[in-house]
């Protein structure tokens, strides 16, 4: 019964994501990225370096420092909201992710994750921007922003921004099953490999449950305690998957030449993976390329801006390009480094095209440093994943404060209270579901979430390069009006915010 169940969803999810990831949905995000990138005067190449200090290099300076509390609003640092956005995008989708797109639409596909994400910077920051200037503060001091709000109060189309947040909520749930099935496959085949247990179902389950009473520890105590567990992760795991995968593509640097030239001439060969992986077609690599990409980077989703509008900062703009170096980060760091890592170790025409995403990537790591990859990789893959898992248990829980914020405040507490527990349930369930089919069933929500926010910063984006000029014109000296928020009363309290802080440091 249960199979019969999963086959009936995977019918249903196949029709639907052939439409959500077809040509007017890819047109669309390259569409508004381009747009985007026209009307800021391509922001994520001229202001790259403005992106680079006022972001990344002050956040390393700062380490150890602390920060001066504001108990008029109740938020998180810069660094800390970046390292919460940049946990939900930095997951299994910049490992496992670019293996299976590799596996299924050929090298070619690394190539338009590249092509996207370079478009997805300025999309991001966009998001960003519009995200912090609509973003709205309760009596409490709590801050809420998010593509739902700018959608709402920004575009006025109420119904649609409810849309965005039920996709959003439906896409928090399949990235937390896709994670939590990636972890659980991982260790089990770690587990199996070194006991000899067969019982692998039941061994999924018990990881499933551990990792979910892990997570719900860390749910319950809000973005504060998710800012401060992601900034401490993000970080070490990064680095050490940067150092290791160096060093793997250093081992094979002959290889690296030939690696490059099968991204780039399979990218445009109608038979992407030379009929050795499935011979997908050009457009299907494409899909692949775009449908991972965005799984990975999440530029247009409208997703880490929900984090990112938690931050203390007042200037949208200075949000706005931590999403710059976030996109460049995850795409062209991380998910560059693991098609190398691939690309280099293994022949593509000796593989029998047997193995899963999941069993490569193991592979990649142990063929190139044996055990202790292997041991290495069964560490990484999961902290990726479960910073994922947390970061987007907010995201649905912002969506659905969204989704009902007209009610009383205890009973919207309530609904909170609820998605928690059945995010926190399904986290279990999801290790039951096989790998490829949760895969595709986050692909279609995480597209579905995407259109309406991609269709609000296409209406926005005059607003977007309004905000964007104001704030490099200030900078430059001009005496003119800040755009901090969309609110007269918020833009006048961050005005004196930041010309205090402005006296103090002076």
């Amino acid at each position: 019964m249960w199979d019969s169940f999963l086959s009936a969803v995977e019918n249903v999810n196949n029709f639907i994501n052939g439409i959500v990831w077809g040509w007017p949905v890819i047109i669309l995000i390259l569409g508004t990225g381009i747009l985007l990138s026209v009307r800021t005067g391509f922001l994520q190449i001229r202001h790259f370096g403005d992106s680079l200090n006022t972001t990344i290099i002050p956040a390393i300076k700062s380490l150890g420092r602390g920060r001066t509390k504001d108990n008029r609003i109740k938020s998180v640092s810069q660094f800390e909201a970046f390292s919460t956005a940049i946990s939900g995008t930095v997951g299994t989708g910049n490992i496992v992710g670019v293996v299976s797109a590799i596996l299924t639409g050929g090298p070619g596909a690394v190539f338009w994750m590249w092509f996207s994400a370079l478009f997805g910077m300025v999309t991001n920051y966009s998001e960003n921007v519009l995200g912090l200037y609509f973003r709205k503060k309760d009596k409490k001091g709590n801050i809420s922003g998010g593509s739902f709000y700018y959608i709402a109060n920004g575009l006025k189309w109420k119904w649609l921004a409810y849309c965005a947040a039920i996709f959003c909520v439906f896409a928090a749930i399949g990235m937390s099953g896709v994670q939590t099935n990636k972890i659980s496959g991982t260790l089990t085949g770690a587990f199996t490999s070194v006991t000899g247990a067969e019982n692998e179902g039941l061994i999924k389950l018990i990881i499933g449950i551990v990792i979910a009473v892990f997570a719900g520890i860390i749910i319950i105590g809000g973005i504060q305690r998710i800012g401060k567990v992601t900034s401490m992760l993000v970080p070490f795991m990064s680095l050490l998957f940067i150092i290791l995968s160096l060093i793997a593509i250093c081992t094979h640097i002959g290889a690296v030449p030939n690696a490059f030239g099968l991204i780039f001439s399979k990218a445009f060969n109608f038979q992407a993976a030379g009929g050795g992986i499935l011979g997908y077609t050009f457009a299907q690599v494409i899909t692949k390329g775009m449908a991972r990409g965005v799984f990975s980077n999440e530029a247009g989703l409208g997703s880490s801006v929900i984090a990112h509008s938690a931050s203390e900062t007042r200037e949208p703009v200075k949000q706005g390009l931590w999403g710059v170096f976030e996109v460049f980060f995850d795409t062209f760091i991380i998910c560059t480094l693991t098609a190398l890592t691939f690309l280099t170790t293994f022949d593509l025409s000796k593989l029998n095209g047997k193995m899963d995403d999941v069993s490569m990537s193991m592979s990649m790591f142990s063929t190139n440093f044996g055990g202790f990859g292997a041991a290495v990789y069964s560490i990484i893959l999961p902290l990726f994943a479960f910073t994922t898992i947390i970061a987007w248990s907010y995201y649905g829980e912002k969506a659905i404060e969204f989704c009902f914020s007209k009610l009383p405040e205890d009973k919207r507490k309530y609904s909170v209270t609820v998605f928690k527990v059945l995010y926190v349930v399904l986290i279990a369930v999801s290790t039951l579901i096989q790998g490829d089919l949760i895969w595709a069933i986050d692909d279609t929500f995480n597209g579905l979430m995407a259109v309406p926010n991609l269709i609000c910063l296409v209406a926005l984006n005059g607003l977007v390069a309004k905000i964007t000029k104001n704030y490099f014109d200030r900078k430059k000296g001009k005496k003119i009006e800040p755009m901090l928020s969309a609110y007269p009363e918020i833009n006048e309290e961050f005005k004196k915010d930041i010309a205090l802080q402005e006296a103090e440091f002076h």
